[in-house]
Formats: structure tokens, sequence, C-alpha cells
């Protein structure tokens, strides 16, 4: 477990760059798409999908038809999209949005929040009271078309979902919490063990999303600290990097090299002179930190792969 008394490396990326134009409400859940070669993601409360091609930096957007909270890539190509009323597959060949696991047990004013595959295949996805974050949340998990299965309840706000290289760690946070917990994870069955303490928060700072490299450090984006966390395997605190937004909200690899981390944040509740002393909020940036990345796995609409 980690307090956050060490002292790590800390960096002040003046590399660090604004990737486009746009501004995000609520700018979450990066993915990048190695086939594809670029990076989606979503703004929440726009609410859209996002991508950016690395080839030629535009950035296309996708209007959704409510609240997204979290995509994942497919095998098939297309995008798996967490909606409250449904999880639905979006095509960006041609924009089409269809139906893939209909009438949700969503109580009225809940969201999806936080989501993420595991190495098989499985789409890991927390719920939450969309305004307030009462303990009333849900971490689901989903293997091919479903049911989709309830695995732990009275969540506040579902987080951090990640896992390490090997696939036996999966890493969650309930943001209000102020905690990262480590999960041990058998990926043959999709079982999720007892929660370790991985890593802490100071209040008002909290755990937001998360990202693992290629030599199993976490990356996480500390909501209202306005900074990225990388932390050890054994959570000790590795570096911290300064950002120049209070409230990035989650980060991931990509690039060619898998060695860029891209990361998002929010603008939204923001006063006008809050805008005015982080005009960055709500843009997605981009650094290269010196370390790679791994694949981001994709949901197998068949069912959990074997390997």
């Amino acid at each position: 477990m980690n307090h956050i008394t060490a002292s790590p490396m800390l960096d002040t990326p003046h590399a660090l760059q604004r990737v486009g134009t746009q501004t995000d409400i609520l700018g979450e859940c990066p993915l990048w798409d190695d086939t594809a070669q670029c990076l989606y993601w979503v703004d929440i409360r726009l609410p859209a999908i996002r991508r950016l091609c690395h080839a030629t930096g535009e950035v296309n957007t996708w209007p959704m038809p409510e609240l997204v909270g979290s995509i994942a890539l497919v095998d098939d190509g297309r995008l798996l999209v967490a909606l409250p009323s449904q999880i639905a597959l979006f095509d960006p060949a041609n924009g089409a949005l269809s139906v893939f696991v209909p009438s949700l047990p969503m109580p009225e004013g809940h969201r999806f929040n936080d989501g993420r595959c595991d190495a098989r295949g499985r789409f890991w996805v927390g719920s939450m009271h969309n305004i307030t974050r009462a303990p009333e949340g849900t971490l689901f998990c989903l293997e091919g078309a479903g049911p989709l299965k309830a695995v732990r309840h009275g969540i506040c706000i579902p987080n951090s979902l990640a896992f390490s290289p090997s696939g036996d760690t999966l890493y969650f946070a309930d943001s209000l919490h102020y905690r990262i917990y480590a999960h041990p994870y058998a990926p043959e069955t999709g079982l999720m063990g007892e929660a370790q303490v991985f890593a802490e928060s100071a209040p008002p700072a909290f755990p937001d999303g998360s990202a693992v490299d290629a030599e199993g450090f976490v990356w996480n984006a500390e909501f209202n600290g306005g900074r990225l966390l990388r932390y050890a395997p054994d959570g000790s605190l590795d570096r911290v990097m300064a950002l120049p937004v209070d409230r990035p909200t989650c980060c991931a690899f990509g690039g060619p090299d898998l060695d860029i981390l891209y990361i998002t944040s929010t603008s939204q509740n923001m006063s006008e002179a809050e805008r005015l002393a982080h005009p960055m909020a709500g843009a997605l940036m981009a650094i290269h930190p010196g370390v790679r990345g791994l694949p981001e796995p994709r949901f197998a609409l068949n069912g959990p792969r074997s390997e």
C-alpha cells in the first residue's frame, strides 16, 4: 500500500501537447486501436464518441443518443458502447449503432462509467448514480452476448479498471474511497478475488482512470490533483507528472510504437475564472513518457477466447 509519502521523480512535462482543437465536457476512456492506428475516446456528457487519426491528426466526432460511459474495441473492428439503456455496437465505418445487450437493469438516474476488457475478451464496466454519487453503483462483467453479470455492489464512482501484463491482477477504484485496489484475477474463469489496497490518494484528489505500461507499472489520472501518478507493481509511487489541468480523467498508451501517453480531461462545472486559469481543461493531451504501453484487448463477441 502506498500513502504518497515517498520522494518519487517529479516530472514537469514541457513536451506535453494539446491534441486537436476540441474541448470535451467530460473526456474519458481513451483507447488505442493498433489496427486502425487511431485513438478513440468519449465525451460522456456531450455525449459523443471521438476518434483521432494518428496519420492525419483529424478528429472525428459521432454524437450518441445517451450518456456514453465507456467503450471497448471489438474483435470485428466495431466498438462496444456502454449506454444507460443498452450495451450497443458502433461501426465507425458507417456510423451505425445497433443494440447488442438490450434492456439493462439500470436504475433510474444511473449510467455506466469506466470500462475495460481483459485479455480473454470479457468487458468489465461499472455503473453509478449520475448525480448523487451515492453508493448505489455496480461492477459488471459481460461475456459475449451476456447476460450482464453483477459482481460487486455499493459503488460510488467506478474507475481505474485495468489489468496487469500477465492478466493475474485486476485494478479497480471506487473513487470516493480514495483508493485503488488490486484484486487477484483468474483470466481462465474471469473470477475476481478479494481487494487489497494498492495505492491511496489524499482528498480532495481521487483516482480516476488508469493505464498499465509494458513494465507492469500503473499510470493513474488523479482527479482534483492535477497530475499523473505512476505506481510500481508493489504499489510504491515511482513518478509524479504535473499537468496543466486540475482534473485529468484517464490515460492510455498509443501511437505506432505505443510510446505516446494520451490524457483526457474535463471542463464541466468550471467558472469563467477557472477556465481562464486552466485553458487546457477538457483537452486531449499527449506526451512521450519514456516507456511503452500494451496493446488494448478486444471484446470477444462470441465469448471469452481460449489462450
